[in-house]
């Protein structure tokens, strides 16, 4: 396909928004957090679990639906994913108690799972070569938009229907979004992954080992021995993981890809930012309507600039990269939102919304717009074109875990209350701290940026050249290099 098509537009506009709903059923579900809590009766850690759960489904599980995608075809387990995320949907918003919808949320999670790594995927397999890093550039800022747009949709939709209509909203847009994919969308897949067995082993250790950290660092309040124990599962899961995964005949995770410092460095970059992203998304909107005495609807209104920044700024990232590279727009991003972070710390009690808010608010778009082109682009240049699906599915990996861990980590790191509703002072105090953790994060992603994607190849390396840097060592490379 060629960008300029209305194929390709159209190819474009319905991956992008698969993946987006994704995206924004994350941001759009922080703003619902408190009336969550106060409707069915829940506490910090019932909140922690809401956003968790489905985090840990998508991040468990995204590598096996990257090796389904290529094996049986990305758009058929694209449409499947989306189909089983408007189930799960549906039963979030009939959710009786907090269990439910925990369990509702963990369902989104396998259909997320199953569609995220198939969207970048199916873009990069189908645009010509001399239109892919603008056509990433254009399907990161319309998915990053669909995020960024969160806080102010959950807001407006809180306040005027409820917090279950941020769940039912999804299943009219998973329709169109399917009819859109089915009509417009060629099935693309890997013809050399359908070799060999599932790597059922390794997706359930990685499963076992996200769940077993994550309840070890989330249920602490009661103390006594089961979180340590399920901390200890967790990371033995993970060590057998990684066992499991050099002797698979398919593995999830190839260990060849982890040879290439680009695909190393872009993956502990998204590790560090995107863990710091959640960090924020997940306290921010808490701190404003918990402390600061915002509404839900007020709360997405605060944070309108981070969707217009985005909206403004993410279609021009491609090109941006293109030129110099994905190492410059990913470290000045991160700093930008290293920025947001410490500037968040001014949002109290009292904040008043131009000197508090808007600052941060502004940085934090700055920031997004900057960073999610460069790191997809990273990611998949590092890798050829038939192990697109899989480099997909580990970058997701990747950055839906460390969101899961991070948020997991913080309210324990900076002391947030159990109580946080009726708790603001308390809850302010950890919000400072879990700021300064976040900005801490950032600023590790921009270091892994800088000192390890590279400078981009110069311009006196000839395409054989860069091409042959492309192909080893996961394939054999041409008999030209």
């Amino acid at each position: 396909m060629r960008l300029s098509q209305p194929s390709g537009r159209w190819a474009i506009a319905a991956t992008a928004l698969g993946a987006g709903l994704v995206l924004l059923e994350t941001t759009v579900l922080n703003v619902a957090l408190p009336a969550i809590a106060r409707d069915l009766g829940t506490g910090m850690a019932g909140m922690q679990w809401t956003v968790n759960a489905f985090a840990l489904a998508l991040s468990g599980l995204v590598l096996f639906g990257g090796a389904l995608g290529d094996r049986y075809g990305r758009r058929r387990v694209y449409l499947a994913g989306l189909g089983l995320f408007a189930v799960a949907s549906l039963l979030g918003g009939l959710a009786p108690a907090i269990g439910w919808l925990i369990a509702a949320r963990a369902l989104q999670g396998v259909g997320g799972a199953l569609l995220v790594p198939g969207s970048l995927a199916l873009v990069q397999a189908a645009f010509h070569r001399d239109d892919r890093a603008r056509a990433v550039g254009a399907w990161s800022g319309m998915s990053g938009m669909a995020g960024a747009a969160g806080p102010l949709l959950g807001g407006a939709v809180v306040d005027a229907a409820g917090w279950r209509w941020v769940f039912w909203i999804n299943v009219p847009v998973a329709v169109a979004v399917a009819a859109a994919v089915s009509r417009h969308v060629p099935e693309t897949r890997d013809e050399g992954a359908v070799r060999g067995r599932l790597d059922v082993a390794g997706a359930a250790l990685a499963a076992i080992g996200l769940a077993g950290v994550t309840y070890g660092l989330t249920d602490t309040s009661g103390g006594g021995l089961l979180p340590a124990a399920a901390a200890v599962l967790g990371v033995l899961a993970m060590i057998a993981f990684v066992l499991v995964e050099r002797r698979a005949e398919a593995p999830m995770l190839p260990p060849a890809l982890l040879s290439h410092r680009r695909f190393s460095a872009a993956n502990a970059a998204s590790f560090c930012i995107y863990g710091a992203v959640a960090g924020m998304f997940f306290l921010v909107p808490i701190q404003l309507q918990i402390t600061s005495g915002y509404s839900p609807l007020a709360a997405g209104l605060a944070l309108l600039p981070i969707t217009v920044v985005v909206l403004v700024l993410s279609p021009h990232a491609g090109t941006l990269v293109t030129r110099f590279g994905p190492r410059a727009p990913l470290t000045v991003g991160a700093v930008f939102c290293t920025a947001a972070a410490l500037l968040a710390v001014r949002i109290g009690p009292d904040a008043s919304y131009l000197p508090d808010v808007l600052p941060a608010v502004v940085a934090a778009g700055l920031g997004i717009s900057a960073i999610t082109t460069p790191v997809s682009i990273a990611v998949l240049s590092a890798v050829p074109d038939s192990r697109a699906g899989i480099a997909s599915a580990v970058n997701n990996a990747v950055a839906r875990a460390a969101g899961l861990l991070v948020i997991a980590a913080l309210p324990l790191l900076a002391n947030l209350p159990e109580d946080a509703a009726h708790s603001p002072r308390a809850l302010g105090h950890g919000f400072t701290w879990g700021m300064v953790a976040c900005a801490g994060l950032f600023l590790l992603g921009a270091a892994a940026s800088w000192y390890g994607i590279g400078r981009p190849d110069a311009p006196a390396r000839s395409a054989r050249h860069r091409h042959c840097a492309l192909t080893t060592p996961m394939v054999e490379p041409p008999s030209n290099c």
